[in-house]
């Protein structure tokens, strides 16, 4: 097969959570584990950092991963989904996995992944592993897919576990409660195993302080640790303030084990996009209009990036949004701006909600705008009516941005 050709497998005969939602969810790790076996352990050949919570991991796994670049060692990195190629999955140094791996890769354990009924996100996570240990890499960065208990990444036994924060997101399979959600998150708590949270509250915080005193792991929380965090980095949005935090807490751990200096952490902050291509977290995609993309997709993350919107100057406001079927409107719709001009667009997946749905509930919350037929058209409407001093924002989903991008 070719490389579209083994895609195109991939993503039709596997169900895939990203896209088909709680008919690919998989509450067991006995596939992954029938998988690693299969490709003789893997993961146990290299070291590995885990990252957990509701927002932030891929920022925080790049962050992370950009700094042990700088201090030159080659890194692994797993995150996902993708944006663009399925290849930004599975990257070392910022390159990303080859075309000819992915394809062989799939062709040699085809026969094992049909027998076995495997998902899109455990082959995925095997084929990371199998990669990362043929190019021996010094240290691999891996974030987890959804929650952390029963994630197919959740069989590594890690130098470093970190989980940046708790928010209410994937509901339906996590809990309804920040204290069910934590209590999955704390699943990548190991024994032995430092933990660093990122952020905590007054119903998570005993949640983490339990698990981690059961398995005897050393537990870190990073917000109260660094108070005047004056180091930055290329990755904008306020976010990140608190990513950083947890960032600088874990390689502090990390230091243990590999030789980093304040210069090539500093360093590594600053060239976050440059070593790693993140892309999609507050990212500037013009500067007239100013045009802003970023994948914040609940109410977690939209409280603080409407928060910085409120700090932008603009005449008019343009956001163009659209989300998953899946998505608690009832929180993230609240937090929108009123005084926006909104055009409203389905993702191009099998899980995008009806944008006529979508504006009908934000009518609801006072968000008047338009349907479009497609997120790039809803753009490119923008971009015709947007005059230099006004500003437009897109987001609501990685479906969203990566349509754009």
């Amino acid at each position: 097969m070719t490389y579209q050709e083994t895609l195109d497998w991939m993503f039709a005969q596997l169900p895939m959570y990203q896209q088909k939602g709680a008919v690919a969810y998989k509450a067991d790790l006995s596939n992954t584990i029938k998988l690693v076996n299969h490709l003789d352990n893997p993961q146990q050949s290299i070291k590995t950092i885990h990252i957990a919570g509701t927002n932030g991991k891929g920022s925080t796994s790049s962050m992370l991963a950009s700094i042990l670049q700088e201090a030159g060692y080659k890194v692994g990195l797993y995150t996902s989904p993708h944006l663009k190629d399925f290849r930004e999955r599975i990257k070392i140094n910022g390159e990303e996995i080859t075309e000819e791996f992915v394809i062989d890769f799939i062709a040699k354990n085809k026969a094992f992944f049909e027998e076995n009924d495997l998902s899109f996100f455990e082959m995925t996570v095997g084929m990371a592993f199998e990669f990362f240990k043929l190019e021996a890499v010094d240290v691999a960065v891996i974030e987890v897919g959804m929650g952390g208990r029963l994630d197919a990444t959740n069989i590594i036994e890690p130098l470093v576990s970190v989980i940046t924060n708790i928010g209410k997101d994937h509901t339906s399979f996590l809990g309804n409660t920040l204290e069910a959600i934590a209590g999955e998150k704390a699943g990548i708590i190991k024994q032995d195993v430092p933990v660093v949270i990122g952020e905590y509250t007054e119903e998570t915080k005993p949640v983490f302080l339990s698990k981690a005193k059961s398995l005897n792991a050393p537990i870190y929380f990073a917000q109260d640790t660094y108070i005047d965090n004056k180091l930055v980095s290329d990755l904008k949005g306020d976010y990140q303030k608190s990513n950083i935090k947890s960032v600088r807490q874990t390689i502090e751990l990390l230091r243990k084990y590999f030789n980093i200096t304040e210069e090539q952490e500093e360093k590594g902050l600053l060239n976050v996009v440059n070593n790693t291509n993140l892309l999609g977290r507050w990212q500037i995609l013009s500067d007239s209009p100013k045009t802003i993309a970023d994948t914040a997709h609940n109410a977690h993350g939209l409280t603080i990036v409407m928060n910085q919107l409120k700090n932008e100057s603009y005449h008019d406001l343009y956001i163009v949004f659209g989300v998953v079927n899946d998505k608690d409107l009832t929180s993230v719709l609240p937090l929108l701006p009123k005084n926006a001009k909104y055009y409203f667009a389905t993702p191009k997946i099998s899980r995008g909600l009806d944008a006529n749905i979508l504006a009908s509930q934000a009518k609801e919350f006072g968000l008047n705008g338009e349907v479009c037929s497609s997120i790039p058209e809803a753009y490119e409407k923008v971009k015709e009516l947007a005059n230099a001093e006004d500003l437009i924002y897109i987001g609501g989903s990685t479906f969203v941005v990566a349509e754009i991008l």
